[in-house]
């Protein structure tokens, strides 16, 4: 597993020396950022620049080839204004869940009301039910089901705001939060997410049937 402090620092040598004072905001999400790293865990970093022109992509992928470990990064680029106009029950989920390295995303907290927490829950579990009926009849992917799973466990930690006000990162710490259904779906992502053996119709039941009584409760 990497040194996540030794590789932020090159990431942000190299990005300073490529974009300097047009960085708005950069920061860090998933495993790494809530300490739940393993070996197979990707960098997923955020970069916000005062904007991003297709001139811009280039120069970012270049600097991304020049990093070591280039094949873990991966992540989220936009511009300022972009992200402000950005569809708010999207914005939650950058919002809460990403570390800041550098600059602050406050301006985007104001745009996260009550509307934009049920819009990313819904539009979550439709995705998740839509997928998981797709994958089941036709792609049958054992990695497309953890995905499936991992997209179910930003669900949670929305249903759990919405719930509490309360925004968990930790996996373990949300699980311990969650009503008994809802826990089974998280303890499945835990498992997978620690490498355990995919049952693949057992595990796509059950998650298929969660995403459509979510649906009906909505």
């Amino acid at each position: 597993m990497i040194d996540i402090t030794l590789f932020i620092d090159e990431y942000m040598s190299k990005l300073n020396k490529t974009f300097g004072e047009r960085i708005y905001f950069v920061g860090l999400q998933g495993s790494y950022s809530r300490g739940e790293a393993t070996e197979a865990s990707d960098v997923d970093i955020v970069v916000i620049l005062d904007e991003v022109t297709a001139s811009d992509i280039k120069c970012y992928d270049t600097m991304l080839n020049s990093m070591s470990h280039r094949e873990l990064l991966c992540g989220f680029i936009s511009g300022k204004r972009e992200i402000m106009n950005w569809e708010a029950g999207d914005l939650f989920q950058l919002y809460h869940d990403t570390k800041p390295i550098r600059g602050n995303l406050d301006e985007l907290a104001v745009l996260i009301d009550e509307a934009a927490v049920r819009k990313a829950i819904k539009t979550g579990v439709c995705n998740i039910y839509h997928g998981c009926a797709h994958n089941m009849l036709y792609d049958k992917s054992d990695d497309i089901l953890k995905g499936l799973y991992k997209a179910a466990s930003f669900v949670l930690q929305a249903i759990c705001f919405k719930q509490t006000g309360r925004y968990i990162i930790k996996q373990k710490d949300l699980i311990a939060a969650l009503s008994s259904d809802d826990r089974k779906i998280a303890e499945t992502f835990m498992l997978l997410k620690q490498g355990g053996a995919v049952d693949f119709t057992v595990m796509s039941d059950e998650l298929f049937t969660w995403a459509g009584q979510m649906l009906a409760d909505f």
